[in-house]
């Protein structure tokens, strides 16, 4: 049974290794900064989940699964902001100084002008 366990749990390892390796080739060779994104957000994360199942199969510990269940979580929600922000910034839909006119900093401005 445990070997069986350990079998599986580098399967997992070896094929989110792949994916890890074709988000890397999709961000050397895909043209545009979406398509670049695309490949990051897709293929990175899908590996970075298989490899950390793997990971907990073959460390045989509920908590050391739930830790990195939860570092697979905060990664995803990672990926997904910067690459929303990433792409809005790409697509011109965030203005130049937008951003610092969202922040607490442009308040003062919006009272003075009005």
């Amino acid at each position: 049974m445990s070997s069986v366990v350990e079998v599986f749990g580098l399967l997992l390892a070896g094929a989110g290794t792949v994916f890890f390796t074709a988000g890397t080739v999709g961000l050397i060779r895909f043209p545009d900064v979406r398509s670049r994104l695309h490949a990051l957000t897709k293929a990175d994360n899908l590996g970075l989940g298989l490899v950390l199942a793997g990971v907990a199969m073959l460390m045989g510990s509920l908590t050391a699964a739930g830790v990195l269940l939860l570092t697979w979580v905060l990664a995803l929600a990672a990926a997904s902001v910067s690459a929303r922000v990433l792409g809005a910034v790409e697509a011109d839909s965030i203005e130049p100084g937008r951003l610092e006119q969202d922040g607490a900093d442009a308040a003062p401005e919006e009272a003075a002008d009005g």
